[in-house]
């Protein structure tokens, strides 16, 4: 939890201050953002209500349309819809990890699961890798571990030819987040993470046997090429737009990365986790993720309550957000530039190599 990694970071920074002093150190408007971080039981009851019984009534649509054998595009029309919510049941599942859902230590670990299931994500093993992504976001220093892989400048140009290739073939966004997406979901997500334990094992094990019992259960009763023809595009649409998601709220301008030694979690927090501004109706989908400044500061906040929280918190709305027409100039942004502390593009390098190249004349 992030919660936990401030203290840990602070008490790094202050060491020999007593915990007391070291509380009083965070600003007053980080006590306020505690109000929010309250479950409701009645929110997240009607959350799953809401979600899981739409996403249930979109595949019971597009089995008849497949078995009905309608054009196909009437079922890709519906899977598009099926994507948006189940990225949504992604964030039920990502709050879980987080043990924000729920009161309950148990409820949040079942859900999980559940919600875990349906994304083919493994509840123990993604969350030991998300609360790492917590207490690294940022850090140059502590980088591969629950992010998007980002090089410096100066480690792509030392970089052997092999290795820029791989890098650029990565960072490309038709293949990050087209073939990647799904290779993710369905291949990368059926192991274990390294440095995992035996519950983070185990739960990948119970997932990948979910999922077979599941594809078997569709294969014994509307037939397997049905369960392929919704599924698929369901898991890839979805893991697209949540790659997408995630990118952004780490990857755009003027986004706070810097060596360990000058890592501030708050900053983090603010500069370095996006304030996604989308519309109403994306916001829904994508459950208030886009509020991700506020998740970081907070992570023990719902997903129901960040909008409130934004609302109230004055910090919070200074904050510059994202939109959704800004947000596509992250996608040239491969590099990170330490000494001038941003994020560039390949062709800003090629630009500024070209520049020394004739100065030098």
């Amino acid at each position: 939890m992030m919660d936990t990694t401030l203290n840990t970071t602070r008490r790094e920074q202050f060491a020999g201050t007593s915990y007391a002093e070291i509380e009083t150190a965070k600003p007053a408007w980080y006590w306020i953002a505690a109000q929010y971080g309250k479950s409701n039981l009645r929110k997240s009851s009607w959350q799953i209500l809401n979600t899981l019984g739409p996403y249930g009534l979109l595949w019971a649509l597009m089995i008849y349309t497949v078995q009905r054998e309608f054009p196909y595009w009437i079922t890709l029309a519906l899977a598009v819809v099926a994507a948006g919510i189940l990225v949504r049941v992604f964030i039920l599942f990502h709050d879980c990890c987080h043990g924000s859902f729920f009161a309950s230590r148990r409820a949040n670990t079942i859900l999980g699961y559940v919600a875990g299931i349906l994304t083919f994500t493994p509840f123990e093993d993604w969350r030991r890798v998300h609360n790492r992504h917590h207490a690294t976001a940022g850090d140059l220093d502590r980088r591969g571990v629950g992010d998007i892989w980002t090089m410096t400048t100066e480690e792509y140009l030392a970089a052997p030819l092999r290795k820029r290739f791989a890098y650029r073939f990565y960072r490309n966004p038709f293949i990050l987040l087209g073939p990647g997406s799904v290779l993710l979901f369905l291949f990368l997500h059926r192991f274990p993470i390294k440095g995992a334990g035996i519950r983070e094992r185990r739960s990948v094990s119970y997932t990948n046997l979910a999922i077979l019992l599941i594809a078997g259960t569709a294969t014994w009763t509307i037939g397997l090429p049905a369960y392929i023809l919704i599924q698929l595009p369901i898991i890839a649409m979805a893991g697209s737009i949540g790659l997408w998601l995630f990118y952004i709220q780490h990857q755009f301008e003027n986004v706070y990365w810097v060596r360990h030694d000058s890592w501030d979690p708050m900053r983090v927090a603010l500069e370095g986790s996006s304030y996604f501004k989308l519309p109403k109706i994306l916001q829904w989908f994508t459950g208030n993720i886009g509020l991700h400044h506020i998740h970081h500061v907070r992570p023990s906040i719902p997903n129901y309550n960040l909008q409130q929280c934004q609302d109230a918190v004055p910090v919070f709305q200074t904050v510059k957000p994202v939109t959704l027409k800004t947000s596509f100039r992250s996608l040239r942004l491969s590099l990170c530039d330490v000494k001038n502390g941003q994020l560039v593009g390949f062709r800003s390098l090629a630009a500024r190599r070209s520049k020394r190249m004739g100065a030098s004349r």
